[in-house]
């Protein structure tokens, strides 16, 4: 696998225009198969609009530590796209006005903003009261800096949300970089020790399952069992939840279907395995995504694209609530991914 993002070595789908023509071509353009649109025509959804606002998700910056195959925000050491403390003032003031019960900070590494703990309690002053952080968890032991964050998210209540492929060594490496499984479980450990992921803490630690290849996630409840039991008996570690999240056909994971030659195959899945019961609950339906610097989306997977909000109001900087709720959802072929099946978001099945 690539120790670079698709950014830092040219490559053509590092382009958000780039990958939309490719989505929007070859089997949609000859209408091999319905666009997202049509469907959700048929399924008398369109045009998709949002509900009441309940998540504030932003991304704090594409910087990371690891450079995970699937990975749809291209992020990497590589990457220097970061949240300043000037978008953050103003994230801070949407917090203090905004209707939404939560803070999903996401990355890249969210941790490795150099600002990063200022803003959590700063969040915390201005009325956040859930937060969540996605941690990759090979941060919290990557540097020395790091190795409070436990003590940290538990200050704070931070409910964690750890990206895990899977329970075993070999698999997990393959996705995420050779000695990611090791070091990953060594920060769980860490984790459980602060009473993160313990029955009666009140400290949520939940993990992600994400497929290894060019297939959809199998059942969530059966696989968060197959988990628990794994990662007890293995290494004594506990946790909450386990989400299971398609991999969209965008960023990196586009190129591992271009490359490996499944991405016809894989877009048929998903179009086939279209749920009308998932676009009820679809996360762009609750969740305002916010970009490193400061634009606003639907999602997390149309700021990738570069598909900003279909509203007067874009910007963070003049944040308007009311204005945003009366808006039509922006979707493409990739939206596919959030309705196949049980669905996807970033907190799991939908449906």
């Amino acid at each position: 696998m690539s120790t670079k993002s698709l950014s830092a070595r040219n490559n053509e789908l590092s382009n958000p225009a780039k990958q939309l023509e490719f989505l929007n071509d070859g089997l949609f353009a000859e209408g091999e198969l319905p666009t997202f649109k049509n469907k959700l025509e048929k399924s008398d959804s369109a045009p998709l609009q949002p509900k009441k606002l309940e998540i504030l998700q932003l991304n704090l910056g594409y910087m990371c530590n690891q450079v995970c195959s699937h990975c749809h925000v291209d992020a990497g050491p590589d990457r220097k796209e970061i949240m300043t403390v000037e978008t953050m003032q103003h994230c801070l003031e949407a917090i203090k006005k905004t209707g939404a019960h939560t803070l999903d900070l996401t990355g890249g590494a969210p941790e490795m903003n150099p600002n990063f703990r200022w803003f959590v309690e700063e969040a915390s002053k201005a009325g956040i009261n859930d937060f969540i952080v996605r941690s990759n968890l090979t941060i919290i032991v990557a540097n020395k800096k790091y190795y409070d964050l436990p003590e940290f998210f538990k200050k704070h209540n931070v409910h964690v949300v750890s990206s895990l492929p899977f329970y075993k060594r070999e698999k997990t490496d393959q996705q995420r970089g050779e000695g990611v499984f090791d070091k990953s479980i060594k920060a769980l450990k860490m984790l459980n020790e602060v009473g993160y992921g313990k029955e009666g803490s009140g400290l949520k630690l939940d993990l992600v399952y994400n497929p290894s290849g060019a297939f959809l996630p199998t059942n969530q409840e059966a696989m968060e069992s197959d988990f628990k039991k794994a990662l007890w008996e293995d290494f004594q570690i506990e946790f909450n939840n386990l989400f299971a999240i398609t991999n969209l056909p965008i960023s990196r994971f586009l190129e591992y279907l271009i490359a490996s030659e499944n991405y016809e195959d894989y877009m048929y899945e998903l179009v086939n395995a279209y749920n009308p019961t998932a676009v009820k609950n679809v996360m762009c339906r609750n969740t305002l995504s916010i970009s490193w610097d400061g634009w606003l989306y639907d999602c997390d997977f149309n700021q990738m694209l570069e598909l900003k909000v279909a509203s007067k109001i874009k910007h963070i900087s003049n944040y308007d609530e009311a204005v945003l709720e009366n808006r039509n959802i922006i979707t493409s072929q990739h939206c596919y991914g959030c309705t196949a099946g049980a669905g996807s978001s970033c907190q799991g099945s939908v449906a």
